[in-house]
């Protein structure tokens, strides 16, 4: 019996066996928190050849999230090379060499950081507008693109407005994101369905 991890790696050596990465393509990985769902995209991007770019927007503002990404970066290991960008991801694809694969975690830590700094707006189209710079960045590389985000959509109806902003919010962004992706999978309990 396989580990998950080996059937994983299985599931992605067959799958990057089958496609052939073109110009500027986006895969888009959701799931729920702890779904799994960085492990598949990053197994998905390890079948790639190095140097492997990893794009991070969270920011060490605590001790728990400190902890969080030092345990993130020794999973990935020395193959891959690290840029932290917590507000322009777009502009930090840009400056990635252009035929390398790049996973970009997270989207919604991403719209947190954005929120933090705009206080009290509650108008999607800022956001949709930062979210279409990324999808054309990405879009304009020569290497795939692997954007990982968190479904928060299908639990409860929060009760404070800026948090069903940010709900809703997600739920936009991931539809434009996955108009323009050439595969979407969701992720989890570690297992991915491949919906696009």
């Amino acid at each position: 019996m396989l580990s998950f991890y080996q059937s994983a790696n299985l599931r992605w050596t067959l799958f990057s066996s089958e496609v052939k990465y073109t110009l500027g393509e986006i895969v888009l990985f959701l799931g729920g928190a702890k779904s799994g769902k960085t492990r598949a995209a990053l197994t998905l991007v390890e079948s790639l050849a190095p140097p492997r770019y990893y794009l991070a927007t969270a920011e060490p503002l605590d001790a728990e999230m400190y902890l969080r990404i030092q345990n993130h970066r020794a999973e990935r290991g020395p193959d891959w090379q690290t840029v932290e960008e917590p507000l322009e991801p777009a502009g930090a694809l840009a400056l990635i060499p252009d035929d390398r694969p790049v996973l970009l975690d997270c989207l919604t830590l991403w719209f947190s950081n954005l929120m933090g700094r705009r206080p009290g707006l509650l108008d999607p189209a800022p956001f949709l507008a930062d979210v279409d710079r990324l999808a054309a960045s990405a879009l304009a590389r020569g290497g795939v693109t692997v954007i990982v985000s968190n479904d928060v959509g299908g639990g409860l109806v929060p009760m404070e407005p800026s948090l069903r902003f940010f709900r809703d919010l997600s739920g936009l962004a991931h539809q434009r994101l996955a108009a323009q992706a050439s595969a979407v999978y969701m992720v989890n309990a570690g297992l991915s369905w491949k919906i696009k």
